[in-house]
C-alpha cells in the first residue's frame, strides 16, 4: 500500500511528513537566532565578495589602460563612438553638403557643351531656313 502512495504521490509524502511533523512542534528559538546569524554572515561574506571583485576589476582596469597607453590603442567603446560620429558626418554631408570644385567645374561643361549644341542648332536650323529661301520647286 506504502507503494501506491507513494507513487501517487511522487515526492510529495517527504513534504506531507514534514507538515504534519512541524504541526506538532513549536519552533526553537535558539535554532531560529542561529538561522538569523547564519544569514547575516552569508550576506557580510557576499558584500565582502562583491568588493573583493571590484577592487580586483579596477586594479585590472587599470592595468588594461597601461597597456592602451604603451601601445596606443582605443577602447572599444571610444572606436564605436569615433565610427558613429563619422556615419552623422557622412549623412549631414550628404544632404546639406556644399559642392565641390570638381563639381562644380563638370555643372559648367555641361552647361557650355549644351550652349554649344544649341548654338549650333540654331546655325544650321539658319542655314537650312536660308538655303530653302533659295530654292525654287518647278
Amino acid at each position: 500500500m506504502d507503494f501506491i502512495v507513494k507513487q501517487a504521490l511522487g515526492g510529495a509524502t517527504k513534504d506531507l511528513n514534514k507538515m504534519m511533523d512541524k504541526g506538532g512542534e513549536e519552533a526553537d528559538p535558539k535554532a531560529e537566532e542561529a538561522q538569523k546569524e547564519q544569514l547575516e554572515a552569508m550576506a557580510e561574506q557576499e558584500a565582502e565578495r562583491k568588493a573583493k571583485h571590484t577592487k580586483i576589476e579596477a586594479e585590472r582596469e587599470k592595468e588594461r589602460q597601461r597597456i592602451r597607453d604603451k601601445y596606443g590603442l582605443k577602447r572599444k567603446d571610444e572606436i564605436e563612438a569615433e565610427e558613429k560620429a563619422n556615419r552623422e558626418r557622412e549623412t549631414v554631408g550628404r544632404l546639406g553638403r556644399k559642392q565641390t570644385f570638381e563639381e562644380e567645374q563638370e555643372e559648367e561643361e555641361e552647361e557650355s557643351v549644351l550652349s554649344q549644341a544649341e548654338k549650333t542648332f540654331s546655325e544650321l536650323q539658319q542655314k537650312v531656313t536660308n538655303a530653302a529661301d533659295g530654292c525654287t520647286i518647278s
